[in-house]
C-alpha cells in the first residue's frame, strides 16, 4: 500500500510518500501508526501524539479503528486549521 505524508508529519518523516507492506499483524490504522513508529526515531517523532494525527484511506476519512485491509492509499497529516 501506498503511504502519503502531509504538512509537519511529511517534514518529520523526511519523504512526502512511500510504499510499504506492513506484516498482516497490523490491521487498524492504530496498529499501522505504531508499527511505523517502533520502524525509525522519524516515524517515532511524526507519530509522537497519535490522537491528533488524521488520517484517510482511499481518500475518506477514517477513524484509528478503522481497517487498513485492502487500502491502496493511506494518507497521514495534521489537524486542519480554517482561517
Amino acid at each position: 500500500m501506498k503511504l502519503k505524508y502531509f504538512a509537519w508529519v511529511r517534514e518529520r518523516v523526511g519523504k512526502a510518500e512511500e510504499t510499504i507492506d506492513p506484516p498482516a499483524t497490523v490491521r487498524t490504522v492504530e496498529e499501522l501508526i505504531a508499527w511505523l513508529s517502533a520502524q525509525s526515531e522519524a516515524y517515532a517523532y511524526a507519530f509522537e501524539k497519535p490522537k491528533v494525527i488524521r488520517t484517510a484511506i482511499d481518500h475518506a476519512h477514517v477513524k484509528a479503528d478503522a481497517a487498513i485491509a485492502g487500502a491502496r492509499e493511506i494518507a497521514f497529516f495534521p489537524p486542519m486549521t480554517g482561517g
